[in-house]
This record gives structure tokens, sequence and C-alpha cells, in this order.
């Protein structure tokens, strides 16, 4: 069974949604949802980084509040520099990080992070994957927004994959 469903929650989720975006119960949806829930997982588990294994479901958790608080607040501020500073005043930059955490499936979650959370996009991450490069709207402090990134994300994820 393990090697026709390799990934049951991804298989099952795709099951949903393509009910959900057809908004139907017939019998082609429900074979088309079940070829696809069968199908993506065999053709896409060569690009999954490894399997995830969740350690710290409670700080799962806990980190979601921190990033939808973060992302409420970096939208607010970023909506507000947009509507009252000079766009040459506003301080642009790359941040490199450097990074104790080495799980893909945590820089996986740490890049959605960056890219969800307005003001800040994922550049790069090193090849040996200890360094990451961070572009920032608007940066005043560079060392607090470093500590921030590795006291607020980082060290949650790797409680959450590497324990």
């Amino acid at each position: 069974m393990k090697r026709l469903i390799p990934s049951p929650s991804l298989s099952f989720a795709l099951f949903i949604v393509w009910l959900l975006l057809n908004q139907s119960l017939d019998a082609a949806t429900l074979l088309a949802a079940l070829i696809l829930a069968i199908a993506v997982p065999l053709l896409t588990e060569g690009l999954r980084p490894a399997a995830v294994r969740m350690r710290r479901p409670d700080v799962a958790l806990r980190l979601s509040f921190v990033v939808t608080f973060d992302m409420l607040k970096s939208a607010y501020d970023v909506a507000c520099l947009l509507l009252t500073r000079r766009t040459s005043r506003i301080a642009s930059k790359f941040v490199q990080i450097p990074l104790d955490m080495r799980d893909p499936n945590g820089l996986a979650v740490l890049a959605m992070v960056m890219c969800l959370t307005p003001g800040t996009a994922w550049g790069e991450v090193s090849f040996d994957r200890s360094t990451l490069l961070i572009h920032v709207f608007d940066l005043d402090d560079e060392a607090a927004f470093v500590a921030m990134i590795k006291q607020r994300y980082e060290r949650p994820l790797m409680e959450i994959f590497e324990s």
C-alpha cells in the first residue's frame, strides 16, 4: 500500500481539494480526484526533500501563532511605510543570516515564512545550508533582525524538525 500511496496525507488533501474545486460528487469528478490523489504523490516523491518527522507539535502550534502575528504586524508596518515615507528614505537591503538548522523541511518552512511575511523575501540559501540571504524592505538594525529570525523562527523550527 505504501508503494501505491507514498504520502497518504497528501493524497487525502489532493482528493478533497479536487472535490472542493469542482463542487461536484459525480463519478467523473470522483475518478479524477482518485487518479490525482494517487498520481501526484507518486510523480513528486523525488521532489520532497525528506520524510517529515514533526517532533514537537506544541512548538509548531506556538510557531504558527507567532508567524501569523508577525505577518499581520509586518503588513501593517509595510503599509504605514509606503503611505508615510518617501522611497528614498526606505532602507532596503540584503541580509545574510548564519544558519544552525540544516533540515531541508525546516528550511522549506523558513522559506515560506520569509516569503509570506510582507517586507521580507527569501533570496537564497548557500549550498552547504550555512547561510541564508534575505531581502528586507526596510531595515534599521541588521544585528537585531538576524537575532529575531534566529530566535523567533530558526530555534522553534530546529525543535520541531531536528530535536
